[in-house]
């Protein structure tokens, strides 16, 4: 008995002093967490409610939206959207696909090949082309725009699709291969040698192996790439005169008069815009983080 009654004290004892501490231990994290949610959940709202706002007044008319721009839509007016998409927003919705799918076939393209010359061959100037080529970072498009603008004109192909997928393309590979190199040097060489052993050409060796082995960095670079390319402003105002070939953000000037601008489709045209990019992250944001988050881990 005495030995219980002395086992219970001492357990007692123990238990006292160290419940104190785990409780201490549990109050640290949650308070962590808090502040970690707090700060996320303001900056999605400072994020979320432009957008949020945007198409809400996309159902209103021009006078409520002057009226009272923070209210309510009273009356969801769906005929602004078809107002937008039969005023020309199919035509640059049609231009701006064409476009981000040809500057994002290239740009990865490229970029996943240049990267695999970058990380599995040694040549003559290997450093030097690699430092040349990530120089592009620190071009900006504005500085090269009058360069750019006499050398359309030279190629003969101003006022085409390619005077905006060219630029697009050469402005894109600079930072898309420096993302798939990141990923392709964490590929290991075993796997290349096996492949070479069993007698897979170099060509074989990057379509079988390394693209497949790469889809969240190949789609983190394609979803950046779509970004870019379908929000783009300045180029497809320059380069492009014929309405015919303008992309949505270049078309949607068009929808703004001098005297009188209708905002509600104005703001369904920008809502139609946004949301392809929109859809393309939540179905690829997956991959898309994966690909950022190992594509930094070795450079």
């Amino acid at each position: 008995m005495e030995t219980e009654k002395q086992y219970e004290y001492t357990q007692a004892n123990v238990l006292s002093k160290i419940e104190p501490k785990k409780l201490l231990k549990t109050k640290k994290p949650f308070l962590s967490g808090f502040v970690v949610y707090f700060i996320l959940i303001v900056y999605f709202i400072i994020i979320a409610y432009p957008l949020l706002w945007m198409v809400m007044n996309s159902f209103r008319s021009s006078k409520e939206i002057l009226g009272d721009s923070w209210g309510f839509p009273k009356e969801f007016l769906i005929q602004n959207y078809v107002d937008a998409w039969q005023s020309g927003i199919a035509g640059y919705f049609l231009n701006s696909v064409i476009v981000t799918v040809a500057t994002c076939v290239l740009t990865v393209l490229i970029s996943a090949m240049g990267a695999y010359a970058f990380s599995r061959f040694q040549f003559k100037g290997k450093n030097i082309l690699l430092i040349f080529c990530l120089g592009g970072l620190m071009l900006s498009p504005q500085v090269s725009l009058i360069p750019l603008y006499k050398l359309m004109q030279a190629l003969h192909i101003y006022n085409t699709y390619w005077a905006m997928i060219l630029p697009y393309v050469a402005y894109r590979i600079p930072f898309t291969l420096l993302l798939i190199r990141a990923y392709f040097l964490s590929i290991p060489k075993e796997l290349e040698e096996s492949a070479s052993l069993d007698g897979c050409s170099n060509l074989q060796i990057f379509t079988k192996i390394f693209l497949p082995l790469s889809k969240p960095v190949l789609m983190t670079a394609t979803v950046m790439t779509g970004y870019f390319a379908w929000n783009e402003f300045m180029f497809a105002i320059v380069f492009v005169d014929n309405d015919k070939l303008r992309t949505i953000p270049a078309g949607l000037m068009q929808f703004r008069d001098a005297l009188q601008t209708n905002w509600g489709v104005l703001l369904a045209g920008l809502t139609i815009s946004a949301l392809p990019i929109v859809i393309l992250f939540l179905f690829a944001q997956k991959y898309f983080i994966r690909g950022m988050a190992s594509g930094s881990i070795k450079g």
